[in-house]
């Protein structure tokens, strides 16, 4: 991987805000912006999809192997397709939410997304979230940002996303699988979410939005 690629790196827990804050840095600083969540999301879908056991981890390797992933930046956010198909909005229901840890826990499956993250940071500058960006896939990465909020401000977001899209939300049974999810990514084997030694670590939860993406840009033009 070239030393001299532009990334920014953020990286953080689900509801933190990253996917959003990352899409709108990388339209200020004019990178391209890269959703790692949405692949592991993307074959996720895939492996339901297809009837693939979960409890396989061989079958869910094959299976992400055969996913033909395209991802296009678009003004209503990243137009994620597999196979032709478009999940943009499938890949963010709670039937997948449920069962992403069988995937991105999988060392194998992990390897192959990694490999596909870091030939799309090297061929342009690029701002890339998810939850090892700057410990695993970009560790040489210059900029890096480990986002935070509280469990409870981290549901509230969560639910709002899903009743904009017409879903009916449990938010207590949110609140029990966002936990859940932080326990499973904070505590497994490969790849543990963590923030980097040399990451700036930002507490969202009393920050607006705007505040948040500005202090990214900042950040980013300071040390890029």
């Amino acid at each position: 991987m070239s030393e001299a690629t532009q990334i920014v790196a953020i990286d953080g827990p689900a509801g933190a805000g990253k996917s959003s804050s990352a899409r709108t840095v990388a339209e200020k600083l004019g990178f391209a912006f890269l959703d790692t969540g949405a692949m592991y999301r993307a074959a996720t879908w895939w492996a339901l999809h297809q009837h693939v056991d979960l409890e396989d981890p061989e079958a869910l390797v094959e299976s992400t192997r055969r996913m033909e992933l395209q991802m296009e930046d678009t003004p209503k956010g990243t137009r994620v397709l597999v196979n032709g198909h478009d999940v943009s909005d499938a890949i963010r229901t709670p039937e997948v939410t449920r069962v992403i840890f069988r995937l991105d826990q999988n060392s194998a499956v992990r390897r192959q997304l990694v490999e596909l993250q870091r030939r799309f940071g090297e061929r342009q500058p690029t701002v890339a979230e998810g939850r090892d960006i700057g410990t695993v896939v970009f560790p040489k990465a210059k900029c890096k940002v480990f986002l935070d909020a509280s469990i409870e401000e981290r549901a509230q977001r969560r639910a709002r996303q899903l009743e904009e899209k017409g879903a009916k939300v449990d938010l207590e049974q949110l609140r029990a699988e966002i936990h859940e999810r932080d326990e499973k990514t904070r505590n497994r084997a490969d790849s543990p979410l963590r923030p980097a030694e040399d990451a700036v670590i930002l507490d969202t939860t009393n920050l607006t939005f705007d505040a948040v993406v500005d202090e990214i840009v900042r950040l980013a033009r300071e040390k890029l």
